[in-house]
This record gives structure tokens, C-alpha cells and sequence, in this order.
């Protein structure tokens, strides 16, 4: 091997080991960019949930909420009822009966859906949870 291939392989693999062993430079998580809620599908939505606890609504009633913005609620001793829902900028609103809801997303896991909705006669809590149904397709 001629003088000059040979110090351009020593070249080479010094760089190489040089870029492998470089510490990786701190995040600073203030500036870390987040994705915005607007644009974040929330994980609630074409599922369906039973309500497990509640200050308002019985348990055993059925939610799914629609990926085109229907809100399907019903109960062993209820026909289904429509409505409708949003999410906008991170922010929940049930619509029944032409009535509006802002509702408040308490906490969202794979296993539990906790709202608090601001109704006109009081604020009511409802604890949802993966109802035992076959699930909604997407």
C-alpha cells in the first residue's frame, strides 16, 4: 500500500472512532420541541367506554367517541342517544342535544378516561373505562 492511501485510511478510521466516541451534547428540555395538542389525535377517540364511577351518570353507560365527531351515548335502559364533540387547541366539548359541554380532560391512560364536564345545573365527573364490547373499526 502506497504512503499517501495509507494515510488517508488512518485518516479515515481516526475520524470514524473520533465521531463514535464524541459525548452526545445535553438536551435542555425547555427548549426540546413538543408537538402541539392541536395536532395530537386524542387516544379516546373510536373507543368505547363504560362509566365505572360517577357523580352524574349511571354506571354501565356506554361513550364512543367518533373519529368524524359523533358522540354515541347509551345504557342497558336507553335507547342511543347522538351528539356530537370536538377537540380544539386541547380542548374537549360534548355536545348533547344541541346543548355545549367544555369539558375537562382529567386524566386520559389506556385504561381510563376521567372528565369533568361543566353542565349548565353543576359540574359532573365521570370515570370511563375500556367497555368489555368489540371494538369500534377505524
Amino acid at each position: 500500500m502506497n504512503n499517501s492511501l495509507r494515510r488517508a485510511c488512518c485518516l479515515a478510521v481516526f475520524l470514524l472512532v473520533a465521531a463514535c466516541s464524541k459525548e452526545p451534547e445535553p438536551v435542555d428540555p425547555a427548549h426540546t420541541p413538543r408537538p402541539s395538542l392541536a395536532n395530537v389525535k386524542p387516544s379516546f377517540i373510536n373507543k368505547v367506554w363504560e362509566v365505572s364511577l360517577s357523580t352524574g351518570v349511571a354506571p354501565g353507560t356506554l361513550y364512543a367517541f367518533l373519529s368524524d365527531g359523533t358522540l354515541v351515548v347509551t345504557s342497558p335502559n336507553s335507547k342511543a342517544a347522538f351528539g356530537a364533540w370536538t377537540y380544539t387547541n386541547g380542548k374537549l366539548t360534548m355536545i348533547e342535544e344541541a346543548q355545549e359541554y367544555k369539558t375537562d380532560i382529567l386524566s386520559l391512560t389506556q385504561d381510563e378516561l376521567r372528565l369533568k364536564s361543566h353542565n349548565p345545573g353543576g359540574s359532573i365527573e365521570i370515570l370511563l373505562v375500556p367497555a368489555q364490547v368489540a371494538p369500534l373499526p377505524p
